[in-house]
């Protein structure tokens, strides 16, 4: 990919928010490969949905021949950025930092390639700041940071007029992101920097650094943030985060996240976080526009996510675990994956003993799931073909119920007409 084409390609999908000097930019990419990095907060042990507009920004850059680099920060988590937040968040020790920076580097291999010449780096900033005194920094630093020009970032001047204030911690935030900015430059030759809309003034302080300390001209570019049509975050639902992590958010829950994208938010989270070319956008977006019940974007958004986040095998049980969902066999699965795909389904405990000697008769079985209210109306599901054990029909209203029958190692599906589900639980 050109470096024209990359920075065409970054507008037609809305992704360049500000940019320091975007003809600049332009030029600097056009004179050869470059280093452009993006920093990422340890703050859990894994990244969220709303960490992917970065990873993927990141994965561009290195698609059009340049060498990203990943920074987590080791050092600036101790502290904690106060952009975008109302509060001071709680500081964490050095192992728990330690033990996120860990799963977060391992969750990059997804999206970058680490090999080759544009092979992406990935940095910790607690290398070079924890052998760094604090009057050294002030020093080489803090003297050339002129105390107005952080009063007047944004993020500061926010938290300043808030009810919890800034707490000097915090306001030294912006000097170590800025001086990151400078070590990079100074030991890989990186002139790029890209951030989230929230960074901005946390970028454009590290490019005044960079002039004042090595009298370099860098960038800053930013992307707007990943945020539903009426201004929420995405990325989180009445359980929590959208984690990457597949023991957070399993692979099913993370399909079905995308499956479930509102209409008017759909076609900017395919422009943002997916490679879909330019083309087949627009071929979705008319689909969306002349048969939005298809669901023909957010089927594709959903495959392309997961596939990219947990490769094909967590691509195809989160596809399997769906048709279960709308009525496909169930087979055999596990109650860690039963509970999972009908989370919202009402279930009742049974004692396991019913399944002994000579079984647990079916009609029973449906009046214990409150599906039916009674033997009589029961029998008379049966009879018309609307009642289904683990998803297929059941035809003999004298059927007992054995272990042979759970779907797991404990719970039976049992469905009435097309959607009304119930488990049982035997325990």
């Amino acid at each position: 990919m050109s470096q024209h084409k990359l920075l065409d390609e970054l507008t037609w999908r809305g992704l360049i928010h500000q940019c320091t000097d975007q003809a600049g930019l332009a030029k600097l990419l056009d004179s050869g490969q470059q280093t452009v990095y993006i920093g990422f907060d340890p703050t859990a042990s894994s990244l969220h949905v709303g960490s992917m507009m970065q990873l993927m920004m990141l994965r561009r850059f290195q698609r059009a021949g340049h060498r990203p680099i990943a920074l987590v920060g080791g050092a600036t988590g101790m502290i904690g950025d106060p952009s975008g937040k109302s509060e001071e968040r709680n500081l964490l020790s050095a192992e728990q930092l330690q033990e996120n920076v860990q799963g977060v580097a391992n969750q990059m291999r997804c999206f970058l390639e680490f090999e080759g010449s544009s092979g992406a780096i990935l940095l910790n900033n607690f290398e070079w700041m924890q052998h760094y005194s604090y009057l050294e920094f002030l020093r080489d630093v803090g003297k050339s940071f002129p105390v107005g020009v952080m009063l007047g970032k944004e993020s500061v001047r926010a938290r300043l007029e808030s009810e919890a204030g800034l707490s000097y911690t915090e306001f030294s935030y912006m000097l170590l992101q800025a001086y990151d900015f400078v070590h990079l430059c100074r030991q890989h030759g990186c002139r790029i920097q890209a951030g989230g809309s929230d960074q901005w003034g946390n970028i454009t302080a590290g490019i005044d650094l960079g002039r004042r300390m090595l009298g370099e001209q860098l960038f800053g570019i930013t992307a707007p943030l990943l945020t539903t049509s009426d201004g929420r975050k995405m990325g989180k639902t009445e359980s929590g985060a959208i984690w990457l992590d597949a023991d957070r958010t399993s692979p099913y829950q993370f399909y079905q996240y995308w499956r479930n994208v509102e209409d008017a938010d759909v076609m900017r989270c395919i422009a943002y976080l997916t490679e879909i070319d330019r083309e087949e956008y627009q071929a979705l977006a008319e689909a969306t526009a002349n048969d939005p019940g298809r669901r023909a974007a957010q089927n594709r958004l959903a495959e392309w996510m997961t596939d990219l986040v947990h490769g094909a095998d967590g691509l195809n049980a989160a596809v399997r675990a769906s048709k279960i969902l709308f009525g496909g066999e169930i087979g055999t699965q596990s109650d860690a994956s039963l509970g999972e795909i009908f989370a919202d389904v009402p279930s009742s405990e049974v004692d396991r003993k019913r399944l002994a000697d000579d079984g647990y008769w079916i009609v029973d079985a449906l009046q214990a799931t409150g599906l039916v209210k009674s033997g009589g109306e029961a029998r008379r599901a049966i009879k018309d073909g609307g009642v289904y054990l683990n998803n297929v029909r059941v035809t003999d209203q004298q059927q007992h119920l054995t272990e042979s029958d759970l779907a797991s190692e404990t719970v039976m599906v049992f469905r009435k007409g097309k959607r009304n589900y119930a488990l049982l639980r035997f325990l």
